[in-house]
Parts: structure tokens; sequence; C-alpha cells
């Protein structure tokens, strides 16, 4: 009698099984969700090529931050299309943590790596092991920090429209786009608006690279962090804003349209710090009015 029970909560718990198989999906996001995983893919690829080698104006890994930008754009699309179509589904979620995690975890990581591993041949520091030990777990905190994000995000989201107002943590492609964008202005702009030859380009050149693990490290931590971050398009740029908003908008847009990877280091960089920044202010602020009012603080 057991076992014919034990049987039929097996047949059953099969049933279940296949009426959960997954039979229909939506065409167009998920095709532009696996085009951010094949940009991601294609930056590795570029980033593992010879760093002498250039595509035109650009060096190789310039072109793999390009891609990643790339991936970011795709990003945004797949899951706005999802949401005006009504098309939002747990598949959709999943296939976009695993096309991100190659985009905006392993990506810049090895792109990184890459750079700096290129940039202490150039300085003389190719042996030098404790510095290879130091961007290296600076990369891996960085996808292991990405990759709690993403996991976090899956379990903590809601598919209703409010729910994409802000975020909880770093966003994984703003925290890639920090890494990228300071890359991509080391490897183009910085020849552009300096002398290579000279000792203010040096200074510059050696801030970058010596200070990126620990921007690496910084904005791993802020992914995992309880920081909260605006939804840029939800909260700056859809609905009726003030007009002072506009003005600020169309400037950053003379400004990208003039020094494209200048204008994208500082956005990136900004908007990463300004969680911290807001928090930091408002405690200190909150301090300085317990202070001026000492009954405040202990209340009748």
């Amino acid at each position: 009698m057991a076992r014919l029970k034990t049987e039929a909560a097996k047949k059953s718990l099969l049933r279940r099984v296949r009426r959960q198989r997954l039979n229909y999906i939506t065409i167009l996001p998920s095709l532009i969700t696996i085009l951010n995983g094949v940009c991601g893919f294609t930056a590795i690829i570029y980033a593992g090529k010879d760093p002498n080698q250039s595509i035109g104006p650009y060096s190789c890994f310039a072109i793999a931050g390009y891609l990643i930008l790339l991936a970011m754009i795709a990003d945004m699309l797949d899951g706005h299309l999802a949401r005006m179509s009504q098309s939002t589904s747990s598949f959709g979620g999943q296939l976009d943590s695993l096309c991100d995690i190659i985009s905006f975890g392993i990506a810049p990581a090895f792109l990184m790596l890459k750079v700096l591993e290129h940039e202490l041949l150039l300085a003389g520091l190719g042996d030098e092991k404790l510095l290879h030990r130091f961007i290296w777990l600076a990369a891996t905190a960085y996808i292991s920090c990405a990759a709690i994000r993403l996991a976090r995000f899956n379990v903590e989201n809601e598919e209703d429209e409010p729910a994409h107002m802000s975020f909880i943590g770093l966003p994984s492609p703003a925290a890639a786009g920090v890494i990228v964008s300071l890359i991509i202005f080391h490897q183009g702009t910085l020849h552009e608006i300096l002398d290579p030859n000279g000792i203010a380009y040096a200074l510059c050149e050696s801030a970058i690279m010596f200070t990126l693990p620990l921007v690496a490290l910084g904005v791993a931590m802020l992914m995992v962090s309880r920081f909260r971050y605006p939804h840029v398009l939800n909260q700056y740029l859809k609905g009726k804003k003030p007009f002072a908003q506009l003005i600020r908008v169309l400037l950053l847009l003379v400004f990208a349209c003039w020094q494209l990877p200048a204008a994208l280091m500082l956005v990136f960089c900004v908007f990463a710090a300004s969680s911290v920044v807001k928090k930091l202010y408002y405690r200190v602020m909150k301090s300085r009015v317990l202070q001026a009012v000492p009954e405040l603080q202990a209340p009748e």
C-alpha cells in the first residue's frame, strides 16, 4: 500500500513538471537579451587580442569597452520592450541575468585584467607577483559581487512597472560602465587632450591604472550594498519634468557629442558615487540638527 502511494506521488510530480515545461517565449525581447550576451562575449575576445593591434583609430581594448556599452543598450531595450508588450516572464528574467553576468561581470573584469597586465609590462613591473595577485583579487571580487547582485535582483525583483523606479545596490551595468569608461578614456581621449611625452599625461595615466583595481573593488561592494539607486529612464526622462532638467540633459548631450569618452566617465562615476554621497550628506545634516536641538535627542 505504501509503495502504491509512493508511485502515485512520483507520477503526480512528473505530471506537474511536464505542465511547467516552457512552450512559449517572446521572440523580440529574447533576441535582444541574447544580443547583450553576444556583445559581452565578443568584448572578451577583443580584450584577449594583441594589445598593440588596433582597428582604425581604436585599440582592441577600446573596442571591447564599446561592445560592453552596446550590451548596456541591449539590456535597457529588452526589459523595456517586454514591459511594453506585457510579456515579462521568469524565463526572460533568468535569461537576462545569464547574459548580464557575461557582459557586466566577466567581460569588464577580464578587460581590466588584460589592460593592467599590459600596462605593468610597459612599466617594467611584469614580474611583480604581488601586484598581479591584487589585480586578480579585484577582478575575482568584482565577478563574485556581480553574480550575487544579479541573483539577489532575481529573488527580490517584481515585474510591475512601479518596482522599476529604483534599485537596491548599484546595478551591474552601471558598475561595468565605471570600469569600462575609465579604460576607454585611457585608451583614446587621454592621448588627445594631453601630450603623451609630458608629465601630466604620465600622472593621469598612472592615476587611472593604479586606481582601477580599487575602483573595481569599490563598485563591487556597492553592487551588494543596500544603497538605493534611481532608475534613470523612469525617474529622470519619462513623464513631465522641470524645464531646468531639460537644459541639464541638453548640456550633457552637447558634452557627449564633443567628448564622448569623457562624458561617459563623468556620468558613470557620478552615478555610482551619488547614493553614497547623498547618504553621507543626510547623516551629517541629521547629526547637525540633533546637535542644534538637544531636546530631539531625548524626547519626553
